[in-house]
């Protein structure tokens, strides 16, 4: 089954890496410390650091932190930059240091499944992610690592399959359960494709909004949402032919959504440009899904943090949502 932890951007405010490096960061944001110490009071049983926190760290004081930490699973998440050249030689040596065995990534920037907004810039970044994915995974394959490339609302399963399997064997996917309706993918056949491939899951739900352009994905406590998340574990683990497990365990980060409202715009025609053909009768299928746990039309569907809230209110309002998160997956018997 699952061995669900956590990682910060569930409560991104609360640590200080919302808006991180601008005025609206939090000031008294409590950091890689007050990570660790909510993960701890929730009983993680694994870890999922933000490479940010790492960098400024020499390998001794990394190892310092790893020997302080549960004996749990480690990951740590890295993005590509775009920029010529890139490695991932900080992200091998800082998850290697602190005795991490995932480098958790996405590969661009994109949200909202919005590639056409790149317009020609999309496909250059494909191919410096292809490439740099290959060149760099053969290097942490020598370090002993696995790299997991995840879903940011930006690729479709088969294309994430396609990259693992160029890469090589420690190549796998992080699979978000909620940003699949980002790219209008049904979030249970995305976890089928997927699934041989599968190496970490995000944990996250969302309510929904329609609109005339097509819908919002507003964050919500996980298990509060339209993710048929059941439906998505017993992909990765019901028996196959042989009657073994197709996994046996999976680790698994609670990742509540973004403070920042996702607005999908697939009733827009231009939306779609940059995509593979797809598949019409499962986009209903995730309609269909999106439709059970939604807002009313006039609902202000605005976060604490689009509000311009003070931080104690944004804080607030994450902890409430990580701690509900915490009682449901617990109400499901997984954790």
């Amino acid at each position: 089954m699952f061995q669900i932890g956590l990682n910060p951007y569930g409560f991104a405010h609360t640590v200080g890496l919302q808006a991180f490096g601008t005025s609206r960061a939090n000031p008294g944001g409590s950091g890689l410390n007050g990570f660790i110490r909510i993960a701890n009071d929730m009983g993680a049983r694994c870890l999922e650091f933000d490479g940010r926190w790492l960098e400024p760290m020499g390998d001794a004081e990394l190892a310092a932190v790893g020997a302080e930490l549960p004996d749990v699973p480690r990951l740590c998440s890295y993005w590509l930059r775009h920029i010529p050249g890139e490695t991932l030689d900080e992200a091998i040596r800082a998850t290697r240091a602190v005795g991490g065995r995932i480098i958790r990534m996405h590969l661009t920037p994109v949200l909202e499944g919005a590639r056409a907004k790149q317009g020609a810039r999309w496909q250059q970044m494909i191919d410096h992610a292809r490439a740099t994915l290959s060149r760099e995974a053969r290097k942490a394959a020598a370090a002993g690592l696995e790299i997991a490339i995840e879903n940011h609302q930006d690729l479709g399963s088969d294309e994430l399959v396609m990259f693992a399997e160029e890469a090589g064997p420690n190549v796998g996917i992080t699979m978000d359960t909620g940003n699949a309706f980002a790219v209008a993918e049904d979030p249970v056949a995305f976890a089928q494709r997927v699934a041989p491939r599968i190496a970490h899951v995000h944990l996250k739900d969302y309510v929904s909004q329609f609109t005339s352009e097509g819908f919002r994905l507003v964050r919500c406590a996980i298990g509060d949402g339209c993710v048929p998340l059941q439906e998505i574990a017993d992909v990765f683990f019901r028996p196959v032919a042989s009657g073994v497990s197709r996994k046996d365990t999976l680790t698994a980060s609670i990742e509540v959504g973004a403070l920042d409202v996702r607005h999908i715009r697939v009733f827009a025609a231009d939306w779609w440009e940059g995509y593979p053909p797809r598949r019409a009768g499962e986009l209903q299928i995730a309609l269909d899904r999106l439709k059970t746990k939604g807002l009313d039309d006039n609902a202000d569907y605005r976060t604490p943090w689009e509000l311009n809230q003070p931080t104690s209110a944004v804080v607030d309002y994450e902890l409430e949502q990580l701690r509900r998160s915490v009682a449901n997956l617990r109400a499901l018997g997984w954790m």
